[in-house]
């Protein structure tokens, strides 16, 4: 039976190539993996009812983004908030058992109406399922939202992503 939550210990698990076996969905390893753990996961949750997940990133002043973007005005790179909803559906994708490795294959709209800064505590990531595609073509297309502290910040829609058993090509 599928496991419906995953400790930070698993997602770096997943990382390693040891939660999906090797050669399947892997998640970024630390720093670029953008979430501390995944709180709810199923197939028949979400805005659609074909999937759907929550995920959460504890914020504290010490994290590698705050150093560098931007000098005397911190705050966590909106592309990060996106790549995180991407390595979402990916690892949706292998939790149900598709074959090979995720890659991100882009996005409908994407809008920006907040900031995560240093003073922020939490991250709680959203994602929707609106369609899986399990043929020789694995993919998943999510819409998904990014909060901060209870706030609605980041919005995206038909996020991409598949997976490949062959990567050669891209």
């Amino acid at each position: 039976m599928k496991q419906n939550s995953y400790s930070y210990e698993d997602l770096i698990l997943c990382g390693k190539g040891e939660l999906f076996g090797p050669g399947n969905a892997q998640l970024p390893q630390p720093p670029m993996l953008m979430f501390d753990r995944i709180t709810e996961i199923s197939e028949s949750g979400g805005d659609y009812g074909k999937g759907g997940m929550t995920a959460e990133l504890d914020i504290n002043k010490d994290l590698w983004f705050f150093d560098c973007h931007f000098n005397e005005d911190p705050v966590m790179p909106g592309c990060l908030g996106v790549d995180a909803m991407w390595q979402l559906v990916g690892f949706y994708l292998g939790w149900l058992g598709g074959p090979g490795r995720g890659r991100a294959l882009g996005s409908g709209q994407v809008k920006f109406t907040g900031q995560v800064l240093p003073s922020s505590k939490k991250v709680t990531y959203k994602v929707s399922l609106s369609r899986v595609i399990a043929r020789k073509l694995y993919m998943g297309i999510a819409d998904a939202t990014m909060e901060v502290d209870g706030k609605t910040i980041y919005e995206a829609t038909n996020l991409r992503v598949g997976l490949f058993t062959d990567t050669s090509a891209f």
